[in-house]
């Protein structure tokens, strides 16, 4: 049994040969992140490497292309990692200078201007604690407030009740959506978004076939989340920088209340941040992160997501096997029970959401096997995933990056196919594919879903029942 749920791994030196790749592909991997928030020299070899994969496996593979943003890091130190003691007294300061175990660069001369003793600086997702003791000029003296704390490069910094601003994309976001785009990247990640501005703003520099993510990270966007959501592709529920931000505790209602209204407003939901931090370093998970995985699949998340478990963990391949093991365990049970998982959708008059819709009902027949969307622009795709149908979703689009686009996307098969020229090429696609899928027998029924005219984007009007074999 296929998942239905998609697997984010994150790129990282852990799995950057093709064996390594290949592998995590294989256990379940539908999607890569680059972060660009680190070195991405190199990179157009690992992509080379994916795509020659992709072509091995016939498995459609995302590149997701993840924004630093405003999101406030330290500079680099000294072999990528320095102990700190507790009770240690630390510098952070404007100096460009690779840190050390007494100091390290923080590149942010208006917010190191405004720091006051007594100050909170969290570090690493808020897992280390540094309180400001003094300050002077170009930099403040801090102390170290946690046991076995390590300084890693380019890691995040988060202050308490320390209000920044950030409406526009940053040049080097600009830079690296230019990056992005000639690496072949399907969607751009937003970082530490606060409204729907900078959605709009990335929006005009990226290329039609691409999706946006945005990333929910802060109280601000949680204010603004409507709006974030019509605006956007797909939203992630980044729970690190979220957590520090509205407490802990706050987190888990948080995440269930964006993954419903992801779901009536039919945009995915990426579900991320230490979903099994453990196997960083262990070859298996904790109970606690195999509910946390089954938690989001039975709220309905489209996507779970390995950060640090891939990029840089000990054991990425069993992390990947274990996410997937747990995601099929937890379909299992949803399709036994599939009366208490259907989704409410807003279809907000839009008649090309409202034909849709009407796929839902004729999908939950057991004798459907398939829905077969032609899809130019994705639209279409994204709106059957949306509705969880029992049958499998086959999405066939022109575009090999729509098809790589929504291969992301919750239960979608994704076909890169020519387009149809009319009616009956349609039905001739549709039945081509159709042959080559074993699940599908004589007397057995297909939707099919597309635009008429067809090559019009945007555009999807016709519903056909289809029986295989008349």
């Amino acid at each position: 049994m296929e998942k239905k749920a998609k697997i984010i791994a994150t790129l990282g030196p852990a799995i950057y040969s093709t064996s390594k790749l290949k592998k995590l592909v294989n256990l379940g991997v539908d999607a890569f992140r680059i972060n660009f928030s680190h070195n991405t020299i190199g990179l157009n070899k690992i992509v080379s490497k994916i795509r020659k994969i992709e072509k091995t496996t016939n498995k459609k593979i995302s590149l997701i292309g993840d924004l630093q943003g405003i999101k406030l890091r330290v500079g680099k130190i000294k072999d990528d990692s320095q102990k700190i003691k507790y009770n240690q007294k630390y510098i952070f300061d404007l100096n460009k200078k690779i840190g050390d175990k007494s100091r390290i660069n923080f590149p942010y001369p208006k917010i190191l201007k405004k720091l006051k003793k007594g100050n909170k600086i969290l570090v690493d997702d808020g897992k280390f604690l540094f309180v400001v003791s003094a300050k002077n000029g170009l930099s403040v003296t801090t102390i170290c407030k946690s046991q076995n704390c390590v300084m890693r490069s380019n890691k995040s910094i988060h202050i308490p009740n320390f209000d920044v601003s950030f409406n526009k994309l940053t040049s080097k976001d600009k830079k690296d959506i230019k990056i992005a785009s000639k690496l072949g990247c399907n969607w751009i990640a937003l970082s530490y978004l606060q409204n729907d501005k900078i959605i709009h703003e990335t929006r005009k520099l990226i290329k039609k076939d691409m999706g946006i993510i945005s990333k929910i990270e802060n109280k601000h966007a949680l204010k603004n989340i409507v709006s974030i959501i019509k605006a956007t592709d797909s939203i992630m529920i980044a729970r690190g920088d979220l957590a520090i931000d509205i407490g802990h505790s706050e987190v888990p209602k948080v995440q269930l209340s964006l993954i419903k209204k992801c779901s009536q407003y039919s945009k995915s939901v990426i579900v991320a941040t230490q979903m099994l931090e453990s196997m960083i370093e262990n070859n298996t998970a904790t109970r606690a992160e195999i509910n946390d995985i089954a938690t989001a699949i039975f709220q309905g998340a489209d996507t779970v997501m390995l950060s640090a478990e891939a990029a840089i963990g000990k054991f990425p391949a069993q992390a990947v096997s274990t996410m997937t093991q747990t995601i099929l365990s937890t379909e299992k049970y949803k399709r036994q029970h599939i009366e208490d998982f259907k989704n409410s959708i807003i279809s907000n008059k839009d008649p090309v959401k409202s034909i849709l819709l009407s796929v839902k009902d004729i999908a939950y027949n057991p004798d459907v096997k398939a829905i077969i969307v032609f899809s130019n622009s994705g639209k279409s795709a994204k709106l059957v995933s949306a509705m969880r149908p029992a049958a499998k979703i086959l999405t066939i689009s022109p575009n090999i990056n729509v098809s790589r686009q929504v291969s992301l996307l919750w239960g979608v098969q994704s076909i890169n196919s020519r387009d149809a020229n009319g009616w009956k090429d349609m039905m001739s696609i549709s039945k081509e594919i159709i042959k080559k899928l074993k699940f599908i027998k004589k007397n057995d029924f297909v939707v099919i879903t597309a635009g008429l005219p067809f090559g019009k984007a945007g555009m999807t009007n016709m519903i056909r029942l289809y029986k295989i074999g008349t």
